[in-house]
């Protein structure tokens, strides 16, 4: 019976809230409310499942824009990103969730970017939209590692990031997601158990313009501060 509750809960919230997305849109340039009904969708759902959000270091969010960078574990990391970042963001997700009814429309609607990593022109053209976010002084959220990763290690990550900080001269500001594999593993519509998701943001990493910082430096800094919070 509670699987069964979480998972209306969810396909309910979802079309309604994604219904008012596509209709407020035209009226919401900043995308303002869109973000705000994207956090009440996050929050109704994570209640209905019991799961509670523990969150350290929201202080080191200091200047915008940035990029958040943070390991990906299931799909709660996202549910469990609205609850706990303080600020709006655009993110980077696979193209493949644009196509689902009615999220897809709620994506699209909010002006998040579709990566399609198989067709790297499309994949530059993500990017470059990010860029112009960061230009217009909005944050963009990215899974470095590019898909799920499983266990404590993360995955190689993926450059496309990197190269847009250093482009956009924008500090990375990496965030650690702890407990959301356990509790929803790949294959589970829903949580499993009730539980508790931790989210911990580190200090900014910034890549100053005219120095020799590399992109490999770079990305190991991000990296090192992810597993250090993990």
């Amino acid at each position: 019976m509670r699987k069964l509750i979480i998972l209306l809960n969810l396909v309910f919230s979802t079309i309604f809230l994604s219904f008012m997305a596509v209709i407020i849109a035209p009226f919401d340039a900043a995308g303002r409310i869109n973000d705000r009904l994207a956090r009440i969708w996050a929050r109704l759902h994570l209640f209905v499942c019991g799961i509670k959000v523990v969150i350290g270091g929201n202080e080191n969010i200091k200047t915008s824009p940035c990029i958040f960078m943070c390991n990906h574990e299931s799909v709660l990391d996202i549910f469990a990103l609205y609850c706990s970042l303080d600020v709006p963001f655009k993110w980077v997700a696979k193209k493949e969730l644009f196509s689902v009814p009615f999220l897809g429309w709620a994506l699209r609607a909010g002006g998040h970017i579709a990566m399609d990593r198989k067709r790297p022109r499309r994949a530059v053209e993500s990017l470059n939209r990010a860029a112009q976010y960061l230009k217009e002084g909005k944050n963009v959220l990215i899974f470095p590692e590019g898909t799920w990763g499983k266990g404590d290690r993360l995955l190689p990550f993926k450059r496309g990031g990197f190269n847009l900080a250093i482009k956009t001269h924008v500090p990375i500001v990496p965030v650690a997601i702890k407990g959301t594999g356990e509790l929803q593993p790949e294959g589970f519509y829903v949580p499993k158990s009730k539980g508790i998701i931790y989210i911990t943001i580190a200090r900014p990493v910034y890549h100053p313009e005219g120095t020799s910082s590399t992109r490999a430096k770079l990305m190991e800094a991000v990296r090192s501060g992810i597993e250090r919070l993990k």
